[in-house]
């Protein structure tokens, strides 16, 4: 055990000095697995090779590129804005309405795009001008937005979710069927967290206009795509028609064929999103394999065997040994980007879980969930940092007070699905 806490202090040092995530695992991993084979280089370069060989080739890593590029197929066909018109003319009436409808609009984004970031980005640009234009304090649009921005790392397509089942070999078609009903347990909860605000400091989110039946379902009319696109993928998973990979590839020729039967996608933005999916696939598949190598390193040395004895030994009840591994999560996030804490470690806690006898779908929930707490929270949350850029204008200190009510809903959220995990299961359990 001491050898993997050492390695894991060294390449978080690395990481401290500016060396890149990928290479810092990727480095420690090498090093760990030829130092515990008494420094024989032979064993540690089979296993790099070993590594960067099967994530090249691993079939069902092939969703993330598709997923990246049906959300940027997506976004770039204006369906964004088209979602958040839809959500205001609902509830836009209401105090705090237009912030409502970005929450609800970061989940309709999300059921096509699967990226935290891109949604809370997007949303930046669509919702922020509008709440502003009412009157909406910049605390109330910055925290909406950041804070429904979680989302799209929650509901299906998640590409979060890949990584998690192909680090777990947990089915990643259940994983996204499990993902469903708490996506709209967090949209309920993070509209109560707008509502919790406006009750504090009315002012924060003034009425909108009442919007006709006419013009909500004119409104509607124009979500029909994100809807179907969202109907086939997901119905054809849940359904057994096709695999996740198959879906995934449906998905982004259903976006292709939407952005040109609307005529927003010419040659130019074809191949900016052609680049931006492959520049982000790059990114991720360099850090997944990096991740692999240290993984492999911590499997050598003792520690998945020594934390079972640990936990055994405290005589801990099961439920309170999750806790604990959620906390742990929710404070690595408040200094850690999303992505390499999870890669970093469910090889660690994930022997655990299963020795525990949890299921692994309903603890892959329960990451998620605590990612997203990490992704808004101070100070390196992930969404901050994407709204600070977009909006500088906004102190930090803005950014942080808005987000409180957001994390507050979240950290009830993960209360609610750790008692009562059938939220998380019921759907995967009908599933073929």
């Amino acid at each position: 055990m001491t050898e993997a806490l050492v390695g894991l202090g060294l390449m978080l040092v690395l990481a401290l000095l500016r060396v890149p995530i990928a290479l810092a695992m990727g480095v420690m991993g090498f090093v760990g697995v030829a130092y515990l084979r008494d420094w024989n280089f032979a064993p540690a370069m089979a296993m790099v090779e070993t590594k960067i060989y099967e994530t090249g080739r691993n079939y069902t890593l092939s969703v993330v590129p598709l997923f990246i590029l049906m959300g940027n197929l997506v976004t770039r066909a204006g369906m964004s804005q088209e979602l958040f018109r839809a959500a205001y003319t609902f509830v836009g009436h209401l105090r705090g309405g237009l912030a409502m409808a970005t929450v609800v609009a970061c989940a309709g984004f999300g059921a096509i795009c699967g990226s935290s970031i891109a949604t809370a980005a997007t949303m930046a640009k669509v919702a922020y001008p509008a709440m502003k234009g009412l009157g909406y304090s910049d605390r109330l649009s910055t925290g909406a937005i950041a804070g429904g921005g979680t989302l799209g790392i929650l509901i299906p397509p998640s590409t979060l979710m890949v990584i998690y089942g192909v680090l777990t070999e947990t089915n990643i078609g259940k994983l996204f069927a499990a993902g469903i009903l708490p996506g709209i347990v967090a949209t309920f909860l993070l509209c109560l967290a707008v509502q919790w605000t406006v009750l504090v400091d009315p002012a924060s989110g003034p009425r909108g206009e009442r919007s006709s039946w006419g013009e909500r379902w004119r409104a509607l009319k124009g979500v029909w795509a994100v809807l179907a696109l969202f109907v086939v993928v997901m119905g054809g998973i849940y359904g057994g028609v096709f695999t996740a990979t198959e879906g995934a590839g449906m998905g982004a020729f259903g976006a292709l064929m939407f952005a040109l039967a609307r005529g927003t996608l010419s040659w130019r933005t074809l191949f900016d999103g052609l680049i931006e999916s492959a520049r982000t696939s790059a990114m991720l598949f360099a850090i997944l394999t990096g991740a692999l190598m240290f993984a492999e390193f911590v499997n050598y040395t003792t520690m998945p065997g020594d934390l079972k004895n640990l936990v055994t030994s405290l005589d801990l009840s099961p439920i309170m040994v999750v806790a604990a591994i959620c906390a742990i999560y929710v404070i690595l996030g408040t200094a850690m980007e999303e992505l390499s804490m999870i890669l970093l470690t469910v090889p660690i806690f994930f022997p655990l879980v299963v020795h525990l006898g949890f299921d692994p779908i309903w603890f892959g929930i329960l990451i998620v969930v605590v990612v997203e707490i990490g992704l808004i929270s101070p100070p390196v949350g992930m969404n901050l940092f994407v709204m600070n850029a977009l909006l500088p204008h906004v102190p930090t200190r803005v950014l942080f007070r808005g987000v409180l009510p957001f994390m507050v809903a979240d950290i009830v959220r993960l209360a609610i699905l750790i008692a009562f995990p059938t939220i998380s299961l019921w759907l995967p359990s009908l599933m073929r």
